[in-house]
């Protein structure tokens, strides 16, 4: 057998060994087009009878609030007009004379639903009018009127200030009864009355109203129970929204306590202080769109099995071209990368090609940065070219003493010290960069042993605030991380020194863009902040601490930790002398240091000597000195 049939033999095998077949392919693929049209199509149409449903909902939800109100005002006017009327001819022909007597006679016969009248004249009790009718065709004593005024007395007494009120009286009566108080031209009067009028209106169904008092007591419900309970919802979510709602009339989507969400209108009424609200739940409302969406799932369902067998049956038809493409992506795949291959119309092929030349593309952006959040922005085209001004926090740090650790590791391990070092530093920057990551920072660039990070420049958390915010936080677990690394190393291992460093923090204007060439690029920050914020760090190693902030920092976040002033310091390119910060920890943090004496305890570090400070050595650019 020559070498040409056995590489014959060899593709042939390549190509019986996929893993997907061609069918089962095509009929993901169709399965993804049916479904994703389909459900789009019965997302878009559900969504819009939704919207109808909805507002046509809100609209009747509103308008049967509207009309129950009216209704509850009209009967609560009526009661108060002809009970005014009784009042007022009864005292004026004497409340024993015949025409009195007549006048209540056929005041309750007009008025059936009224169980009682009582009035005051002054602060003198002078009558109470008892409709027995009323009381004998429910079989209840007629003497629970006047017990029900005596309890009330109080309140009478305020419709004679001039104050009308409405109470539930059906715990006391057992039957549905509203009691209204309201003044007279002489006094002040109460009126029983069955709401049996506003049944229809405040019945069952959908859409179901009820009626509250000034003080949350349910007067006027479907729910019996409820009102001859005495239920009251001062305690109320929705009660006390409605209450602070400065609308006479008003209408919102509403979750209540049990997670049930309902839309709810509310009118306040002219007399007591009463509020009619009309509710129906949300849910009911869209009953018949979730029938007809559950229909139209079943006939995506059949659909989608339709064009399953369809293309199992078709899908031998296109094998052909498909195998001579796996064809030469084996030739490909074997080294060979010059295939002459004819592609026919939009198939597969062309669209291998388009997603080959967006591999391309992708690898070409991400070869030009080196922090991967940025690159996945600017493949996005969230990061524009050219540079930016952005209200930024820029961050530096370093480890203290890396120099004399370095020189330790080529003492100790001669050949093998870079490995030990890289392995030692990599260790570190993995825990700093977590902490940066964690807190919705961009690592810039690592130099050496020094991290540069800043926060509010390719992406923010929303405020200058919160960005300042994050970075210090980041600092605080920066720190944390490295006691904890310290704690678990050998003591005295020269392989794993401990490890201190110092960080310095500065808040500002900078310019933030892609730096570099055609052929590489960085998303950085430049400006005088970044150069403020390298300059403080270098202040932590003779002022005896590990995080520096500036002024303009500390302004932003001052309420949020705990931090002591250091001197003032004169900088270089600074006429005048900048504020800093040392910070201690988080503002009401249970644990870690209360002051900068226990921060230095935790460093291993003593309070300097301000006074013997070298101010003129070459790698310190500041001047100490108070402000």
């Amino acid at each position: 057998m020559d070498n040409n049939e056995t590489l014959r033999q060899d593709k042939n095998a390549g190509i019986m060994k996929v893993r997907f077949s061609i069918g089962a392919k095509l009929i993901t693929i169709i399965s993804i087009i049916v479904l994703v049209s389909l459900g789009s199509i019965i997302a878009l149409v559900s969504w819009l009878v939704r919207q109808d449903l909805q507002v046509a909902a809100e609209a009747n939800n509103f308008e049967i609030n509207r009309r129950s109100a009216a209704e509850m005002e009209s009967t609560l006017v009526n009661v108060r007009s002809y009970s005014r009327m009784l009042i007022q001819t009864i005292t004026a022909v004497g409340t024993e004379s015949a025409i009195a007597r007549d006048s209540v006679d056929f005041f309750f016969e007009e008025n059936p639903q009224i169980a009682a009248v009582f009035f005051t004249v002054g602060a003198q009790t002078n009558r109470n009018l008892i409709n027995r009718r009323f009381f004998n065709s429910r079989g209840i004593d007629e003497e629970l009127a006047g017990s029900y005024r005596d309890e009330n007395i109080e309140v009478l007494m305020h419709a004679v200030e001039g104050k009308t009120e409405l109470l539930n009286a059906t715990p006391h009566l057992t039957i549905s009864t509203i009691a209204l108080f309201f003044p007279w031209r002489n006094g002040g009067a109460g009126v029983l009355f069955s709401p049996a009028n506003l049944d229809d209106t405040f019945g069952f169904g959908a859409n179901q109203s009820y009626l509250l008092n000034s003080a949350g007591d349910i007067l006027l419900d479907a729910d019996f129970d409820l009102i001859r309970t005495g239920i009251n919802t001062a305690n109320s979510n929705y009660t006390k929204s409605v209450w602070e709602s400065t609308a006479r009339n008003s209408q919102t989507l509403y979750t209540d306590e049990d997670g049930i969400r309902y839309f709810r209108a509310f009118t306040k009424l002219s007399i007591g202080g009463g509020i009619v609200i009309t509710s129906i739940e949300y849910d009911k409302v869209f009953e018949g769109i979730a029938a007809t969406t559950r229909r139209n799932i079943y006939l995506t369902a059949a659909v989608l099995f339709i064009s399953i067998m369809m293309i199992w049956f078709f899908a031998k038809s296109i094998s052909v071209p498909l195998k001579a493409l796996a064809s030469a992506a084996l030739t490909i795949e074997g080294g060979a990368f010059e295939v002459n291959l004819q592609p026919k119309g939009g198939d597969e092929t062309g669209v291998l090609t388009a997603s080959f030349q967006r591999m391309c593309s992708a690898l070409g952006i991400f070869g030009r940065f080196t922090n991967r959040d940025i690159a996945v922005q600017a493949m996005r085209g969230e990061i524009r070219p050219g540079g930016l001004p952005k209200h930024a926090t820029v961050f530096f740090s370093d480890i203290r003493g890396f120099t004399e650790k370095s020189e330790n590791f080529t003492k100790t391990f001669k050949d093998e010290a870079s490995d030990r070092i890289v392995f030692w530093l990599n260790a570190y920057l993995t825990q700093m960069v977590e902490c940066v990551e964690k807190t919705n920072g961009v690592v810039d660039k690592f130099i050496g042993d020094a991290v540069m990070a800043h926060w509010g420049t390719a992406y923010t958390s929303g405020s200058p605030q919160q960005d300042a915010y994050n970075c210090v936080s980041a600092a605080l677990m920066m720190r944390s991380a490295i006691n904890i690394m310290n704690a678990s190393r050998k003591q005295d291992d020269p392989g794993d020194p401990p490890i201190q460093i110092g960080c310095g923090i500065n808040t500002g204007i900078v310019t933030a863009g892609q730096i570099g060439s055609d052929l590489r690029m960085e998303y950085t920050v430049i400006g005088d902040p970044v150069n403020l914020a390298s300059r403080i760090e270098s202040l932590n190693k003779p002022l005896g601490t590990d995080i520096l902030i500036s002024e303009d920092t500390w302004n932003l976040v001052k309420d949020k930790f705990v931090t002591e002033e250091m001197p003032s310091v004169t900088v270089k390119g600074k006429e005048k002398p900048v504020r800093i910060f040392a910070v201690v920890n988080a503002t009401g943090a249970d644990n870690g240091p209360r002051n900068l004496t226990e921060v230095r305890e935790i460093l291993g570090t003593n309070a300097p000597d301000l006074s013997n400070v070298d101010v003129n050595a070459s790698e310190q650019k500041y001047t100490i000195g108070e402000s």
